[in-house]
């Protein structure tokens, strides 16, 4: 196997095959509302990234909908994803009841929440001790790239420290760990995707989700697009990025995703036109050629 996959890690860990169910749990992001920022990260959405959700629905309802459309295809365990804008941007109170929502029943082996860096306070963490006590717990925070450069180009809304803050205080309580990293951001070159794989191994991070960089109406990116303050790169140099950064990876980091899809509707670029599963395929297939897998390079740390 040229790199972890996350279905054969599952199915390690729970016997079968998990599938996941996307929640979106109402919340905001502190980046938009005005608190840390307007209008969020330069790339965000309307929907925060979770138009894949059934947000007309409540969260019980959601994932009850998403279970049987499963069961169908014989699936019995679940993890309940909360996965639009910042799922601890609300008081401990109503974070409880809101996660309480999604275990609907014993199916539901993990509970699994997307946030900010700076969205995990101690108090948060206790409550993902509680929930721990119950089902298992992940917690995935967007980091996107370790330039902190390129964090301010983004408007993400916080710096390199306190990413590494939270990861090791995460980590600290024994909660699993998953990170968000777009791989091609115009602003960063290979040093940087070195960089970021180099980090997140020091840091022990149990997982990670990579993203290809797209452009959707409505978001200061896609005004940059149009503008031409911007150059998104080839197909082929994302590929490379991809595989250096696998490289350079810790062999036990456990990989979500090598690529994302992008919104149904108002993309203006994703994907440079391919399907998720093609660049997959082209990735998987230029690791056979170049005979290289994750942590091929991972030597560096001494371990």
């Amino acid at each position: 196997m040229r790199y972890r996959k996350l279905s054969d890690y599952l199915k390690e860990r729970y016997g079968e095959r998990v599938q996941r169910i996307v929640i979106h749990g109402g919340f905001s992001c502190p980046n938009r509302d005005g608190t840390k920022g307007k209008g969020g990260c330069i790339y965000c959405d309307a929907t925060g990234s979770g138009f894949t959700t059934l947000m007309r629905l409540p969260i019980r309802e959601q994932v009850m909908e998403m279970k049987k459309k499963y069961e169908k295809r014989g699936i019995k365990k679940f993890i309940a994803y909360f996965q639009s804008f910042s799922n601890t941007y609300a008081p401990v109170e109503v974070l409880r009841e809101r996660y309480e929502e999604a275990l609907v029943d014993d199916s539901i082996v993990q509970l699994s929440v997307s946030t900010r860096p700076d969205l995990v306070p101690e108090r948060v963490l206790d409550l993902f001790e509680e929930f721990k006590k119950r089902v298992d717990v992940s917690v995935e925070l967007g980091l996107q790239t370790a330039n902190y450069r390129t964090l301010k180009k983004i408007n993400r809304g916080h710096t390199l420290a306190e990413f590494v803050d939270a990861a090791v205080r995460v980590k600290k309580r024994g909660i699993e760990l998953v990170v968000h990293v777009i791989l091609n951001l115009p602003w960063d070159d290979m040093e940087d995707v070195v960089e970021t794989a180099k980090i997140l191994s020091a840091l022990d991070v149990d997982g990670v989700k990579l993203h290809s960089l797209y452009v959707v109406e409505g978001t200061k990116l896609a005004e940059m697009y149009k503008k031409g303050e911007i150059k998104i790169c080839s197909l082929e140099e994302y590929i490379d990025r991809a595989i250096t950064f696998l490289e350079y990876l810790s062999p036990n980091v456990v990989i979500h995703r090598l690529v994302a899809d992008p919104p149904r509707k108002g993309t203006i670029f994703g994907n440079w036109g391919k399907s998720k599963i093609e660049i997959i395929n082209m990735i998987e297939e230029e690791l056979e050629r170049r005979d290289t897998y994750q942590g091929k390079k991972f030597d560096y740390l001494n371990r």
